[in-house]
């Protein structure tokens, strides 16, 4: 059994003992990409130093030893800070003396002080040139086969193509008077579409715009991504060049690594990416001659008003292209007759989609959109998420609407349903993007005045999910959930003197990345101010309330984090009842009281009629 977490946890920075609760406060005014590394090191000593013991605190030390020397590059430097205590649990420093920075070796890789002293005499097996040599073995095999070279380029080749994407947290309008909060691209999602031929060298930079590190993912790229644009920290921004050597439909996304990853992709930051073939063409196109009269980039998606909705896909709303039922309130046109190819994307993150068009039959699909994964016919395309094709068809010579949907149709009643209407006189929409909708700053302003609700995955909106849940007196504990990056549930309602008990079930609690799954709880207003200890996966930490008001909270290593804890009194308001707190007979005392009146109403109404009835039947034989 774990032993209890002590309130407060000590950190051994250049060997200064500092109060957990003084990084935290500090963390949480200081620049947010230094509480990444700083609260996962704290975590760290805690599992070397206080915890080793522990089923947690060896699986975490495994897996740091078995990282030992990896060239994870992109991750974080909490690796070579974790070979650092490693080496000083193991063999101890001279007293005094701080643990030695961490070197790079010939190819930028960080290396921890042994490592390093062994690669500053490498043996002449081991020379520089020795990764050099064997790169460039590997590109010329790779040249000489049949299937395309990896993405691998020399980072100073010239780029056919120059993208950039703008990395921060905000808030979009995603239609049917529903602000979305989460994370953006380019302020919006999905983030913009990229198209690019096969062959292509592209250059792919990333800035960070945010408050918390952000990264990418590019699925096009056959090659290292997350040694050049993983974990960008707030205000900075790398770059990458690659060859785009498959053709395709793929996904890009934010990965800062490790935890963050899943996270950002469920909070809304990815994008379509078109690698269109060079020297072959679809099949269609050969039979007609020509090109598509209409090309349509579509992405299916989903968003969710909590963490934990998102990690058990709970789907609160799903959309083509960043707005609810955006082609039904703008349609795609074309014209009967009109040769029409569909790039589609499923970005998921949770449901798989069979992408349908209501009276039309495919005369192709092309399984990841590679012109020689090629099926004919078909009434529908099945994707999981990030899987992807390319659609092709004819409008038949009738006038009309041609519906597209899901026809797992749970996401097409959240939204994700559109329609291709065809007018022989009518206008065509020549191409489609799959970007999110576009809003100038006083649209955006007075949308998200006017919405109906916001919804928010990891703070605070209006949705259902973040509706205060009361509790009423007494209660002896309230359990609130921290899963998916978020608190569940995320405002709370309890009676003065109540405890409540935070427990981490987020489980990749390894420390990389923006921020591993680890988590805490840290005021930031209310009467009583506390914050508790850096809690791992199944780790709990527990507080009575014994004074009335309203507690607001976030977590220190993850800000966007939020939670209240509302604390009344009773004696002045009353006993509010809310269903978590309900007393089962009281449940059952109103539903005995329902029952009669439903029973007793019509029992009066039909003795009361047949007295009428009665009554008239004696006038009418009396006369």
């Amino acid at each position: 059994m774990n032993p209890p977490i002590p309130t407060r946890m000590t950190v051994s920075i250049k060997h200064a003992t500092v109060s957990i609760l003084a990084v935290l406060v500090a963390l949480t005014a200081a620049a947010p990409a230094r509480a990444c590394d700083s609260c996962n090191y704290a975590m760290l000593h805690e599992m070397i130093h206080k915890r080793a013991d522990t089923p947690l605190g060896r699986d975490i030390l495994r897996a740091a030893e078995t990282q030992r020397g990896l060239p994870l590059s992109g991750l974080s430097n909490v690796q070579h800070l974790s070979e650092q205590m490693l080496d000083s649990r193991a063999h101890g420093p001279a007293t005094g003396q701080a643990p030695a920075a961490p070197t790079a070796d010939a190819n930028g890789h960080s290396m921890s002080a042994p490592a390093a002293a062994e690669a500053a005499d490498p043996p002449a097996t081991l020379a520089v040139s020795a990764p050099h040599e064997a790169r460039q073995r590997i590109i010329d095999r790779d040249e000489a086969l049949s299937i395309p070279p990896t993405s691998y380029v020399d980072q100073d080749i010239e780029a056919d193509h120059h993208f950039t994407i703008r990395l921060d947290e905000g808030k979009t309008y995603i239609g049917n008077s529903v602000v979305y909060e989460g994370f953006l691209i380019d302020g919006k999602v999905p983030g913009p579409t990229l198209v690019v031929t096969e062959g292509d060298v592209v250059e792919f930079t990333v800035i960070n715009e945010g408050a918390v590190p952000h990264g990418a993912s590019i699925h096009a790229a056959y090659t290292q991504t997350s040694a050049y644009l993983g974990s960008i920290d707030p205000g900075q921004s790398k770059s990458m060049k690659f060859r785009a050597t498959y053709p395709g439909v793929f996904m890009y996304h934010c990965a800062p690594g490790g935890h963050a990853i899943p996270m950002h992709v469920m909070g809304g930051q990815y994008g379509m990416m078109v690698v269109k073939p060079r020297d072959a063409t679809y099949m269609l196109e050969e039979e007609l001659g020509h090109g598509p009269d209409v090309e349509v980039y579509l992405t299916q998606h989903e968003l969710y008003g909590s963490g934990r909705d998102a990690v058990l896909g709970n789907v609160d709303y799903a959309m083509f292209n960043g707005r609810l039922f955006r082609y039904v309130e703008e349609p795609i046109r074309a014209r009967p007759g009109d040769y029409v190819r569909i790039h589609f994307l499923n970005v998921g993150p949770n449901l798989i989609s069979t992408f349908h068009l209501v009276g039309i039959v495919w005369d192709y699909a092309y399984w990841q959109g590679h012109p020689e994964a090629v099926l004919p016919g078909g009434q529908t395309v099945t994707a999981g998420p990030s899987d992807s094709w390319v659609v092709e068809f004819r409008i038949p010579p009738d006038e009309g609407a041609y519906t597209m949907l899901s026809h797992a149709v749970g996401s097409t009643s959240r939204g994700a349903i559109g329609l291709i209407v065809a007018e022989f006189d009518g206008e065509r929409s020549d191409v489609v993007l799959s970007d999110g909708p576009d809003y100038t700053e006083s649209e955006l302003e007075q949308l998200i005045a006017d919405a109906a609700r916001i919804i928010s995955p990891f703070g605070i909106g209006t949705a259902k999910a973040d509706r205060p849940v009361r509790f009423d007196d007494p209660t002896e504990e309230v359990v609130v959930e921290i899963i998916g990056n978020a608190y569940y549930p995320k405002v709370i309602e309890v009676p003065v003197g109540t405890k409540v008990t935070w427990v981490n079930e987020d489980v990749f609690s390894y420390l990389a990345g923006e921020f591993s799954g680890v988590h805490n709880v840290a005021t930031t207003g209310g009467p009583q101010r506390f914050a508790s200890p850096l809690l791992a996966h199944a780790e709990s930490w527990s507080r009575t309330f014994d004074e009335v008001g309203e507690y607001d909270y976030i977590c220190a290593p993850h800000p966007y984090m939020k939670g209240r804890v509302i604390v009344y009194d009773p004696a002045e308001r009353g006993h509010p009842v809310a269903a978590a707190g309900t007393r089962p007979w009281m449940l059952a005392l109103l539903a005995a009281g329902v029952a009669l009146v439903v029973a007793v109403i019509p029992v009066a109404w039909f003795v009361r009629r047949q007295g009428a009835n009665g009554a008239s039947r004696t006038a009418a034989s009396t006369s």
